[in-house]
């Protein structure tokens, strides 16, 4: 028998602004993962809603979300300042964290984050922030080295993955891996043939796939033992 899905357009009170996002929780999932997308991206992006969709199939719960409100999009895709205020980020990104275990029906779940981009840096800083609800935490073409002082207390399992191609940021990515947590899993995968955006045919999905695998793994309750 298929499972049901429940999917829902959702309004997140962050601060002084209203975020919009998209909630899918499909039955019996054991935890929900936040997307906490990149630069000048949004919960529309193509990229985050394939990864969202595989991870559904797994039948994990996701909130894909947008970071600014339509009037800060306009103004960041002239300055592209909002996009690396870390610390704007990360606060909203802890806000609908704190969002999502108000509400009845996903109170329980255990939490996990995808990062991409900048992205990835206030996704770190949320699951420092709350770790006792934070089970994992997955960067995909991320900016880990952003969140710099918060990389050595990070208690959530961490998987950092890269495009083979994407030189630079592979560096920037170990880098951070050797500052996180050494208490806590922690892998770096470099996807072969991929830039940073990932859209070299069959990239996108193998980023998914790790990125499946890390979250059914530590958003289980076997992993969580």
């Amino acid at each position: 028998m298929e499972k049901s899905i429940d999917d829902r357009f959702v309004e997140i009170r962050a601060g002084g602004v209203t975020l919009q996002g998209n909630l899918t929780i499909p039955e019996g999932a054991p935890g929900m993962v936040l997307f906490v997308h990149g630069s000048g991206s949004s919960r529309l992006s193509p990229r985050n809603q394939f990864v969202a969709e595989y991870l559904q199939t797994a039948g994990l719960g996701t909130l894909l979300f947008d970071l600014l409100t339509p009037e800060e999009e306009r103004i960041d895709n002239v300055t592209r300042e909002l996009r690396f205020d870390i610390d704007m980020l990360s606060h909203r990104t802890v806000a609908a964290a704190d969002w999502l275990l108000e509400q009845p029906y996903a109170s329980a779940y255990p939490i996990g984050f995808f990062g991409a981009s900048t992205g990835a840096a206030a996704a770190l800083i949320a699951a420092a922030e709350r770790p006792v609800i934070s089970k994992a935490v997955v960067s995909r073409g991320g900016r880990p080295d952003l969140a710099r002082r918060v990389l050595p207390v990070v208690q959530a399992p961490t998987l950092l993955i890269v495009g083979g191609l994407d030189g630079p940021v592979i560096d920037l990515n170990q880098q951070a891996l050797a500052l996180l947590n050494p208490a806590i899993p922690k892998r770096l995968v470099v996807v072969p043939g991929a830039t940073h955006l990932f859209e070299e045919p069959g990239t996108l999905e193998k980023a998914a796939q790790h990125a499946r695998d890390w979250f059914v793994q530590y958003l289980t309750p076997e992993g969580q033992e």
